[in-house]
């Protein structure tokens, strides 16, 4: 059986691969691995997503799917107001994320942790924003779950940023986070790839 990014525990054999980026004019040097997704570079979905937008205002952000950390941590170093949690499946990609934030100084403000493909936000939880390169290969149906067990945990007034490739189905995504409730726009596109905005309705 062919193994996945977002299997829980990768066994394929770690080897480390640095990342640099500059994210809204912060350097950011990383570490990524094998058995974890865009090993070794910023995928051209996550650069469209970080060059088309600003940083979010001061709050809590959630970092969904957050593979090594490169959007949560970048919105960490730019934004001193913003409190970052970082959730995936894939535990090397957890373990990553949390050593980047050490390595970055942010650590006191972001933290990743494994869920599993099911598990939600408790309900007392409240993000200001979702930002997200969600797992569109997971399939339709998986993340559809995914999006509609994460979106209601936005606070009033909060907004969600996802970055979809347009062969992926960017445009009927956007239409049926509009039909479940959450009116969303596209905010830009770029590369093949759609910056959408989803928001409370």
């Amino acid at each position: 059986m062919s193994e996945h990014y977002f299997s829980a525990d990768p066994s394929v054999a770690f080897e480390r691969a640095r990342v640099e980026a500059t994210v809204w004019g912060h350097d950011l040097a990383l570490q990524s691995g094998s058995g974890v997704f865009a090993r070794g570079r910023v995928d051209i979905g996550t650069a469209v997503l970080l060059r088309e937008t600003e940083p979010p205002a001061p709050g809590r952000v959630l970092d969904l799917g957050c593979g090594y950390g490169v959007i949560g941590l970048a919105i960490a170093v730019a934004q001193a107001g913003a409190r970052v949690d970082g959730v995936d499946v894939n535990e090397r990609a957890v373990r990553l994320a949390n050593e980047n934030a050490r390595s970055l100084g942010v650590d006191e403000r972001y933290a990743a942790r494994t869920v599993d493909a099911t598990q939600m936000p408790p309900p007392e939880t409240a993000y200001d924003e979702i930002w997200s390169n969600p797992p569109i290969r997971i399939g339709k149906q998986a993340l559809h779950a995914l999006l509609l067990g994460w979106l209601p945990s936005l606070a009033e007034g909060g907004r969600a940023v996802l970055v979809v490739g347009k062969n992926l189905g960017a445009d009927s995504l956007a239409g049926w986070l509009g039909d479940q409730g959450w009116p969303t726009t596209r905010l830009a596109s770029a590369k093949g790839f759609r910056v959408l905005e989803a928001r409370r309705g």
